[in-house]
């Protein structure tokens, strides 16, 4: 089974919904209104109940009782989260097309007993664009920012963080591949596109776009959220990103306005308090 087709996980369809429905918009949504929703894209009630218990616990949602119904609405927290995923779909897009040479490179030596923080570490490297470029060592195009997660992971002390350009003579497309699994990514963009791209012209009623356009936009999340944004001008010439990028604001834009209507006929929204 490819990444694209395992079904996305209930917090990822919720923040998709949350960041369509709810962000921007003071409201905050029915639980009974997520769950008729949720069982329409095939998530069961417990499921549902369960992924909103757990996001109020990591302070994700936050709760609202109006008379004997129990809304929910973001928090500071899931704001953030929420605008990130928008700017990475509507701003930073799939392709980097406008790199400025600047790499930004990560050193970290821990002892050898550390192996829980090693592992969070890779793991929010991974996450944030990185690839290891030595075992200790790894780099990421542009300048991001890692003093925040650093310090939450409580090894500020361990790690240090250098801006750099490669030298005249550096083989950068040689560096990539053998820094990321580029065949790998490439596969979820092509997979996507044979997934979605049939969506393009095909006639679909307001709740089937509805749910459609849930399942589509986790899943255009989920893979460039793995994409560390590699300077298109070093990938491969066919490199696929583009045309998968085409293909959801294709498919994304004429399942909207049926989305719309099902969304008006569907939610139960009431103002913040």
């Amino acid at each position: 089974m490819t990444t694209a087709d395992a079904a996305p996980r209930p917090q990822s369809l919720m923040l998709t919904f949350l960041g369509d429905w709810v962000l921007g918009r003071d409201v905050c949504v029915y639980s009974g209104s997520v769950i008729d929703l949720f069982g329409r894209a095939g998530v069961g009630e417990h499921a549902t109940r369960s992924t909103l218990t757990r996001m109020v616990g990591r302070g994700l949602l936050r709760r609202q009782r109006e008379g004997r119904r129990m809304y929910f609405g973001l928090t500071e927290r899931s704001e953030a989260v929420l605008r990130d995923g928008e700017g990475r779909i509507w701003q930073t897009g799939a392709v980097n097309r406008n790199w400025d040479g600047t790499w930004t490179l990560l050193g970290f030596s821990l002892p050898e007993s550390w192996q829980r923080q090693r592992h969070d570490l890779r793991s929010q490297l991974t996450w944030s664009g990185f690839g290891p470029l030595f075992s200790g060592l790894w780099i990421a195009q542009g300048e991001v920012e890692m003093g925040p997660i650093l310090t939450e992971l409580g090894l500020a002390a361990h790690v240090k963080v250098f801006r750099a350009h490669a030298d005249a003579g550096m083989d950068i497309g040689a560096m990539i591949e053998e820094t990321w699994e580029l065949p790998a990514l490439a596969g979820r963009y092509e997979e996507f596109v044979r997934r979605w791209q049939p969506q393009e012209h095909a006639s679909t009623g307001a709740e089937e776009a509805l749910v459609a356009r849930l399942r589509l936009s986790t899943e255009w999340l989920r893979i460039i959220r793995q994409d560390p944004r590699l300077p298109v001008k070093h990938l491969p010439d066919d490199w696929p990103a583009e045309q998968a990028e085409k293909t959801f604001r294709a498919v994304h834009e004429r399942l909207s306005p049926g989305a719309r209507v099902a969304a008006e006929r569907l939610l139960d929204l009431v103002p913040v308090r």
